[in-house]
């Protein structure tokens, strides 16, 4: 069992501020909605709630009293469509299949050689017992390599039909490539354009607004609006509510490729917007105004392009193109921003200057405990994106818990000291293994509802009864 980063006897206290932190990647989010259902049981207070990568979708279905529609039979991960989630991109798709369908064509003169090899012994063997007739099949196969391999047959339409599937695939890729340009200009040569990021994030952005726009509407039988048009009604309605049962304070983190820094949006209480940017001094509060922005303001705007940048995954996905209001800080720039592991540090460092006193850091990626814990490597293309995306998100745990000698908190974990983590000990599923994962260790397949229960016990068994138990108290407003 994984102990959390100071005796939790002495550190926890449900009269603290207190933060539930979300972090990781794809089927993560699976894990983080059996515990999000834990706390719900148990009744923890919970202030506000933040998330990074998929962690933004326990979040922001959190902050609203929309939890259950992550775990519930019909809810966020229980659906079919959580399968498709980071597919293979079409084209690429489309290049495989062009290719295996050109060898085959390539190999059909191969095969009707080899058809020989079982044509002749057979023939054999059916002369022998006196039923192969008086030409065989050994005459009437010669018969078909002869036309087979006329000069107008094979030999002349099979490179065409080859040659033909292959063009039709490229000219595909390129009229596809041309028009995805963006709302950027790009350098480079215009051939790149076809080579474009592996998978797609569009399925499980889209998911998240269909379960949302349900959540959202309640009875009412109405269309879906665009996710712009969604994320301006659920940033209304979370600043209604805030403060009411049920409802609370809200930080997500998407990263900037083009300002080189990480960008943070936030809906917290009255009494605290004011200093989310103005709480340095005022050469940095000038700048802090490029990254922090109040989603009960102007900022309600960028709900979708931050739930579309968190999804992204760095490299494996294309970037979000995110586009700021004239008369903001960026002047109406459009910027890419996508997911980054490492800005769980920023999320603490917001998150203390917020004044949260205690953090609940929530993750999917366990810790290696030692020597004889190896497992076989990944070969599939996913498989191995995954491995590199769960090792890095299991350092930055690392590195945002580690606690200095005397109880200090480091710098990364953003100056809150009484930090507590929930994550398993191991984990066979990979970040995009949404059809489940192969467990080297128990030698069967673990589905993602699996996952979903191992963060359900997790939570009891890491944080709720050694620490929530061990404190003594129980907690009312502001619980899941």
């Amino acid at each position: 069992m994984i102990e959390p980063a100071l005796p939790p006897a002495e550190s926890y206290s449900p009269q603290l501020r207190t933060a539930l932190v979300l972090t990781g990647t794809g089927t993560a989010g699976a894990y983080h909605a059996g515990v999000l259902r834990a706390l719900h049981e148990a009744g923890v207070k919970l202030d506000i709630v933040a998330g990074r990568g998929v962690g933004v979708v326990g979040a922001v279905f959190a902050a609203i009293d929309g939890a259950q529609r992550l775990w519930d039979d019909k809810g966020f991960w229980s659906a079919p469509a959580v399968r498709s989630f980071y597919p293979w991109r079409g084209m690429l798709r489309l290049a495989a299949w062009s290719v295996v369908v050109s060898l085959a064509i390539v190999a059909a003169p191969l095969a009707a050689v080899a058809l020989g090899l079982i044509i002749f012994p057979v023939d054999f063997v059916l002369k022998m017992v006196g039923i192969g007739g008086a030409s065989g099949l050994a005459g009437a196969y010669l018969r078909f390599a002869q036309s087979a391999f006329a000069p107008g047959a094979l030999p002349t339409w099979l490179p065409r039909l080859a040659v033909l599937v292959l063009g039709l695939a490229g000219a595909i890729a390129l009229v596809s490539g041309l028009r995805s340009g963006g709302g950027r200009r790009q350098r480079g040569r215009f051939w790149w354009r076809v080579v474009r990021s592996p998978l797609s994030a569009s399925e499980v952005t889209d998911h998240c607004w269909r379960v949302m726009w349900d959540l959202i509407r309640g009875a009412a039988r109405l269309k879906q609006p665009v996710p712009a048009e969604i994320g301006r009604r659920y940033t209304e309605l979370l600043a209604e509510n805030l403060g009411q049962p049920g409802f609370r304070e809200l930080l997500i983190t998407v990263h900037d490729l083009d300002a080189h820094r990480d960008l943070v949006f936030a809906l917290v209480a009255e009494t605290r917007r004011r200093g989310l940017i103005t709480r340095a001094t005022t050469a940095a509060a000038d700048a802090r105004r490029g990254e922090v922005f109040d989603l009960s303001g102007v900022g309600r705007d960028h709900v979708a392009d931050a739930i579309a940048g968190a999804l992204t995954v760095p490299l494996a996905t294309d970037v979000h193109e995110m586009r700021f209001a004239p008369d903001g800080y960026w002047r109406g720039e459009t910027h890419r921003v996508c997911d980054r592991p490492a800005s769980l540090a920023r999320l603490l460092e917001e998150l203390s200057a917020l004044g949260v006193e205690q953090a609940i850091i929530v993750s999917a990626s366990p810790e290696t405990p030692g020597p004889h814990a190896l497992s076989a490597p990944r070969l599939d293309g996913r498989g191995r994106m995954g491995e590199y995306l769960q090792s890095s998100e299991a350092s930055a745990v690392r590195d945002a818990t580690n606690v200095a000698p005397g109880g200090a908190s480091n710098a990364a974990s953003g100056g809150i000291a009484r930090l507590f983590t929930i994550r398993p000990e191991h984990n066979p599923v990979g970040p995009f293994d949404f059809a489940g994962g192969f467990d080297d260790r128990s030698d069967r397949r673990q589905p993602l509802a699996e996952l979903m229960g191992r963060g359900y016990e997790d939570a009891y068994r890491q944080f709720v009864e050694p620490v929530v138990g061990a404190s003594g108290e129980r907690v009312g407003q502001g619980a899941l």
